[in-house]
């Protein structure tokens, strides 16, 4: 995932990663903590506070999903549907699932010394670079794969998401929510914020904090 600064910040721990203004930041973790995400610049790493950014929300983006929860969205889905989610086993890195029309393929994302990310010999600077590439390129080597979202084609749009963290609103217009729920989507029509339903209330709603359910 990639984020553009909203602000300038500077660190004052030594975990912190500081950024000006303007710069395009590396998300590589949203989930342990509903404050702060970990990110990257510059071949640095460190904390950013999230309300100091504004992350490009993808809906191939899983996050931290199984692989037998990916085959189950991918599962009868046709040829080049995917998603990208959080490896289960290493905290940090990253897998592709993509059907192949009668079955579905995982593919590890390395990374190289220099953070930068590949499947096979290309290398990319963000995940986002990467699924471009393979959207004019086959994925697979034995036979042509190119990467396409399952929504897209099919024309839907999700009805329901479950939240990924609790979100306290901070305007009377906001729908408050926690982590879990599942929330009626009324408009998604803004990317910066989505209006929805939960437990009788109506309000907007960031939609980095929730996961977009199609099923």
């Amino acid at each position: 995932m990639e984020a553009v600064a909203l602000y300038s910040f500077r660190a004052t721990e030594g975990d912190e990663l500081s950024f000006q203004k303007g710069d395009i930041l590396k998300i590589t973790n949203m989930e342990d903590d509903p404050n702060w995400y970990t990110a990257e610049l510059l071949n640095r790493k460190g904390y950013v506070p999230k309300n100091y950014i504004n992350v490009r929300p993808h809906i191939w983006f899983a996050g931290r999903i199984s692989r037998q929860v990916a085959e189950g969205r991918l599962r009868h889905r046709e040829c080049g549907a995917f998603l990208v989610r959080e490896s289960e086993s290493a905290p940090g890195e990253f897998s592709m699932s993509v059907s192949y029309g009668d079955h579905v393929q995982h593919f590890k994302i390395l990374q190289d010394v220099g953070s930068q990310y590949f499947v096979w010999d290309e290398v990319f600077t963000s995940l986002n670079q990467l699924v471009d590439f393979y959207r004019g390129s086959s994925i697979a080597k034995e036979r042509t794969v190119y990467l396409k979202d399952p929504e897209n084609s099919h024309r839907q749009r999700p009805h329901y998401a479950q939240a990924l963290y609790d979100f306290n609103p901070q305007h009377s217009s906001q729908l408050g929510f926690v982590r879990g729920d599942v929330i009626d989507l009324l408009d998604c029509s803004d990317s910066q914020r989505w209006k929805g339903r939960c437990h009788g209330r109506m309000g907007f709603f960031p939609p980095e904090y929730v996961q977009p359910i199609y099923h």
